[in-house]
C-alpha cells in the first residue's frame, strides 16, 4: 500500500484518508494477501493531517468534521493495521509526522530508511495526540520518552527511533524498497495463522486500551480544534513564525 500524494508530502486530505481505510479493510480480508507493505510515495512516508488556512476562520467549527474523520476514516485504519490476521510492514522513506507517524507505529514491523524522520507536531499548532498514537508510541518507547515526544514536538531521526525501539531496523535510503521486500517475502512464506494468533496475543497484552486510547484522543481533539490556540497554531505556521498560545 502506498500513500500516494507526493506534491503534497502524503499529506492526509479527505481522499486519502478515504482511500487508505478501503486499502486496510481489503486487504485484512483478502485471502491472497499473506503480507501487507505500507510505505510513502516520493520524498516523505506522510506528513500528517493536511491543515488548510481556508478552513480558520473563527465562525467555522471544526468540531464535527474532526469527530468524523478520526471515528471514520483514521481511527479504524489504524486498529486494522493492528487486528488484520497478517503481518504489516511499514517501509519508512522519509518524514512521518502526526497521524503518518501513528500509522507506521501501528505496523508489526518499522523498517525506517537513514533520511527518515518522526515527529508527533500536534503540540506545535495547539492539538493532542491522535489515531492510536497516544497508546502506540507509548508501548514502544516508553512513558518518558513519549512524553518528551509529544509535548516538545521534537523531530526524532531515524537512528535515535533505533535506539530508542520505535523502529526495528534502519537501512540506506536505496536499499529500504529491496530490505522491505525482502522481508515481506519472508513473512507470507511463514504461518500465517501463527502470525495472526500472535498479533492477537501481543494487542491484548501491549495494547489492551487501545479504543479507550481513542476515545480519550477523540475528545481531546474535538475540543481543541476549535480553540484559539489552535487558529494561531496554524497562522503561525504558515507564517514561519513562533506561535503565542494562551492556553484557550
Amino acid at each position: 500500500m502506498i500513500l500516494a500524494r507526493p506534491g503534497a508530502l502524503n499529506a492526509f486530505d479527505l481522499a486519502l484518508q478515504q482511500e487508505l481505510r478501503a486499502a486496510t479493510d481489503w486487504a485484512a480480508t483478502e485471502d491472497s494477501v499473506r503480507c501487507v507493505v505500507l510505505t510513502g510515495a516520493g520524498r516523505a512516508f506522510s506528513a500528517g493531517a493536511d491543515l488548510s488556512l481556508e478552513e480558520m476562520s473563527p465562525e467555522l467549527r471544526l468540531s464535527p468534521r474532526t469527530e468524523e474523520e478520526l471515528r471514520m476514516r483514521y481511527n479504524p485504519t489504524v486498529r486494522t493495521l493492528r487486528s488484520m490476521p497478517k503481518p504489516v510492514i511499514a517501509a519508512i522513506n522519509g518524514a512521518a509526522v502526526g497521524a503518518g507517524c501513528a500509522l507506521a507505529l501501528a505496523c508489526d514491523q518499522l523498517i525506517a530508511a537513514r533520511s527518515a524522520s518522526f515527529t508527533l507536531a500536534f503540540a506545535k499548532v495547539g492539538l493532542t495526540l491522535d489515531a492510536g498514537a497516544s497508546m502506540l508510541l507509548g508501548a514502544r518507547v516508553g512513558l518518558g520518552r513519549a512524553g518528551r515526544m509529544a509535548l516538545l514536538a521534537e523531530r526524532i531521526d531515524a537512528e535515535t527511533a533505533l535506539s530508542w525501539g520505535m523502529v526495528d531496523e534502519v537501512v540506506a535510503d536505496e536499499e529500504l524498497n529491496d530490505r522491505a521486500s525482502e522481508l515481506a517475502l519472508r513473512l507470507a512464506a511463514g504461518p500465517t495463522a501463527a502470525f495472526a494468533a500472535t498479533k492477537r496475543s501481543l494487542n491484548t497484552a501491549l495494547l489492551p486500551q487501545l479504543d479507550a486510547a481513542f476515545e480519550s484522543e477523540v475528545e481531546g481533539q474535538t475540543r481543541l480544534v476549535d480553540s484559539r490556540d489552535f487558529r494561531e497554531g496554524v497562522a503561525a505556521f504558515a507564517a514561519r513564525r513562533p506561535p503565542v498560545f494562551e492556553g484557550r
